[in-house]
């Protein structure tokens, strides 16, 4: 495996890999890998000829406020990972090097960013759209994979990626949850016992909503109400019901919706969602 730090020599390398019809594989992460990027890499590695994985703390997509600073950096054990799933090629380039002095450009998608976590974090899906495409730019790849728990996230780049014509399949991947339910992130680490604890009722509320509008409840405000009724215990951020593609909400189930909540635990901020297709 080779570690590549400029957006030259990643291009460079991701052109000639393709060159020789080689397909490539790229996972944009920030690193503090999980179980959950594993699951991208290992997708990205068995789907091309060669698998990429980013490594980039962005601070484009933190507010002053946020967790920017100590976001976990592990950047060895990072590597060791992404070599042992069979990743060819690590892109770590530094902050100096995506954004230069005088930087001032920025990618931005309209309605779909806005509402759920956009609505709290503003300038959040500018930060994330900005450097996913400067990342593509560079890795040049033609599959991209990333997880549903970030289901805004999802819908962001694909309309980015259909929108701007880059020409790469997004693919959304299930979130992979640990073994009582809880949503990997690397934001977990975050976690007291007791707030870990607490945690759970985010997937718990979620599976119950699911198993009611298995049952056939498609009212909105009904569905949204369950789920807060289970999340009394934390400081819910927002919970709502939209469509899967647009993320504008519905009063009514119907075709595929998402089922997403987020909530603060202490200082620390967990997003969970759920999707489902009303038959």
């Amino acid at each position: 495996m080779i570690i590549i730090r400029t957006p030259r020599e990643m291009r460079e390398w991701a052109l000639a890999q393709r060159q020789t019809g080689k397909t490539i594989g790229c996972v944009p992460t920030m690193g503090a890998l999980h179980e959950g990027h594993a699951s991208l890499m290992r997708e990205a590695v068995a789907k091309n000829d060669v698998g990429v994985a980013s490594l980039f703390v962005n601070p484009k997509q933190f507010a002053p406020h946020e967790d920017f600073g100590k976001y976990p950096r592990m950047f060895e054990a990072d590597c060791a990972m992404a070599e042992q799933i069979g990743i060819t090629a690590v892109y770590a380039p530094d902050v100096e090097t995506m954004y230069p002095d005088g930087y001032q450009t920025y990618v931005t998608v309209e309605e779909v960013s806005q509402g759920l976590c956009g609505a709290a974090r503003p300038h959040h899906f500018r930060g994330v759209t900005t450097v996913v495409t400067k990342l593509f730019n560079a890795m040049v790849p033609h599959r991209a994979y990333f997880g549903q728990k970030d289901a805004q996230q999802c819908a962001v780049i694909k309309r980015m990626a259909r929108d701007l014509d880059m020409g790469i399949e997004i693919v959304e991947m299930p979130i992979v949850r640990e073994a009582d339910g809880l949503a990997m992130s690397s934001r977990n680490a975050y976690l007291s016992p007791e707030e870990r604890q607490r945690a759970l009722c985010l997937s718990r509320s979620l599976f119950r909503a699911r198993d009611i509008m298995e049952l056939g409840e498609r009212n909105a405000r009904k569905i949204i109400h369950a789920v807060r009724e289970g999340m009394a215990d934390v400081d819910i951020d927002y919970v709502e019901l939209a469509d899967a593609d647009s993320l504008k909400p519905v009063e009514h189930v119907q075709g595929t919706i998402v089922l997403a909540a987020a909530a603060f635990l202490g200082k620390t901020r967990l997003i969970d969602n759920i999707k489902f297709e009303a038959k």
